[in-house]
């Protein structure tokens, strides 16, 4: 693997896999989503600073038929006789990816090839099924988004992941031997467990008979005592499970009750609150008294437990904060950086547009980064004809299509489509919406307190609310910028969101707009 670790490489490919995990916002086929989800692969695994350093390429790839899990084999290029499974699990919230495996129910891993039954959480088991039956789809047309999707990732068309595995490994030198690295990250970990065997107990059939890896990060359990026992008495080449010390998603379902304490996030945070409480004790009654453990060998990054990789924006003790920096340590990024390896590079992102207001057949400018050439625009649904990508990729001109209410504009290409943001919203016939993109500062006692608002939509007349109490000193400097005197309140030591209100209308919350009180 080049100057890489295995471990950075697997790492690097199973962070390729989130590449256009979800469909555009106006819509597209799944076989489209598919050659997308391709060229955008096959793109960053031509990048020379990426641990994966250019010496691999796609070799099939398939999406499940609900989009709910994804798997490519990558192989090397270089002459070592490598291929990696790679495995992406559900896209969606923290939350919807804990809730997402039903654990409360066990069934018997059926093509595990052990002699005797081992047990598996049936959401496990529904997700495996999946991975495992998808089939590759007929090659694209053409390029995709202006990107070449490589004809060789569907020259095994309507094959499934053995299948094709099997068929790469057969044509594949016997020296060195073959070695199969199967790897995911969250989700995807958790599957490759079960993939894991289920291809060596394949693969004993083939001609040439490859030796197999496992190495999974951030993953959930998969299943009881008696899977991991078997899978641990497997001979892997190795057999690693990867966690972040202070990602939470690990430790379901083996023991996320540890998240659930005041302190699970050391100083500055954040600290938990009963709403945390509140939604832990749910997760952690989901799996219904069942005992789950962990397979392989755990390896903890950092090694000493460190908490200097952390989002210094989101240390308060509220919900949105908790749940943010869950997902802040969860992330592939914080992963491939506590492992020294290269990031990935973000796909679109939208920082805002001008106007944020006005009809159908009007122009606005949407500014942001990572527009490139092939690149589309959704107004919500609906998608825009013929956007203009100024060169360097930071601005894209376009006329409104046709639509109602308030939308999200959103960029998509081969990396993926750009998340919502505050600052993307445009709402057709007006106002502008009320957005609150910063406060300073972020703390200090009630009454001797002036705090600076900054957002879009401020309207003469626009009232401030610290949580449920109005401020009685409101400032309006723009349509851009408030300021607004703390009130008091009985609770001096408590965070809280400022929202900007026009009479029953108020904007959105979010860790951009908390205030903590210092003070009377």
């Amino acid at each position: 693997m080049a100057n890489s670790t295995p471990v950075q490489v697997c790492m690097t490919l199973s962070a390729l896999a989130a590449t256009s995990a979800t469909p555009r916002p106006s819509g597209e086929t799944r076989d489209a989503q598919t050659w997308r989800v391709a060229a955008g692969i096959s793109e960053q695994l031509r990048a020379l600073w990426l641990a994966t350093q250019a010496t691999w390429r796609l070799a099939w790839i398939a999406l499940s038929p609900d989009d709910a899990n994804m798997a490519y084999i990558a192989k090397s290029i270089d002459g070592s006789n490598q291929f990696a499974v790679v495995v992406r699990g559900t896209a969606g919230s923290i939350t919807d990816i804990l809730e997402d495996l039903d654990v409360g129910t066990v069934v018997p891993f059926t093509a595990s090839g052990s002699p005797t039954p081992v047990a598996v959480s049936k959401g496990a088991m529904t997700a495996f099924t999946q991975v495992a039956t998808a089939v590759s789809i007929p090659p694209p047309p053409g390029d995709v988004l202006g990107l070449p999707v490589p004809e060789e990732a569907f020259a095994l068309q309507g094959a499934t992941l053995a299948q094709a595995l099997a068929d790469l490994v057969r044509g594949a030198p016997t020296t060195p031997r073959p070695t199969v690295y199967v790897t995911g990250h969250s989700l995807g970990g958790c599957v490759a467990t079960m993939l894991a065997p289920y291809l060596y107990t394949q693969a004993r059939r083939w001609t040439n008979v490859p030796q197999f890896a496992l190495e999974t990060f951030a993953a959930p359990t998969a299943g009881l005592q008696s899977f991991a026992t078997y899978l641990n008495g497997l001979p892997w080449l190795s057999n690693n499970r990867h966690v972040n010390a202070w990602d939470a998603v690990p430790l379901a379902w083996n023991n996320l009750p540890a998240v659930n304490q005041d302190k699970w996030y050391p100083a500055p945070g954040p600290a938990g609150n009963s709403t945390v409480h509140h939604l832990f004790d749910v997760l952690n009654g989901l799996p219904k008294g069942r005992v789950y453990v962990q397979p392989g060998v755990s390896t903890q990054w950092p090694a000493d437990g460190d908490y200097a990789s952390h989002d210094p924006a989101l240390v308060n003790s509220t919900l949105a904060d908790f749940m943010g920096q869950v997902a802040f340590q969860h992330a592939n990024n914080t992963y491939l950086g506590l492992l020294g390896a290269s990031l990935l590079s973000p796909g679109p992102i939208v920082t805002g547009i001008s106007p944020t207001f006005g009809a159908s057949g009007s122009t606005v400018i949407v500014e942001g980064y990572g527009f490139t050439e092939g690149s589309v625009l959704d107004f919500g649904p609906v998608p825009c004809r013929d956007p203009l990508i100024a060169p360097g990729g930071a601005r894209i001109t376009a006329t409104v299509p046709d639509g109602v209410g308030i939308v999200d504009v959103r960029v998509t290409n081969c990396r993926g489509t750009s998340p919502v943001v505050p600052l993307g919203q445009f709402a057709y016939g007006g106002p502008a919406p009320l957005v609150v993109t910063g406060i300073t500062p972020t703390s200090g006692p009630a009454r001797r307190t002036t705090v600076i608002i900054t957002g879009s939509g401020f309207p003469v007349g626009a009232g401030v609310n610290f949580k449920d109490e109005a401020s009685k000193t409101v400032v309006r400097i723009s349509d851009t910028e408030l300021t607004a005197v703390a009130p008091l309140r009985l609770d001096d030591s408590l965070t809280v969101d400022i929202t900007v209100t026009v009479g029953d209308i108020a904007s959105a919350t979010g860790p951009a707009d908390e205030f903590t009180y210092t003070g009377p």
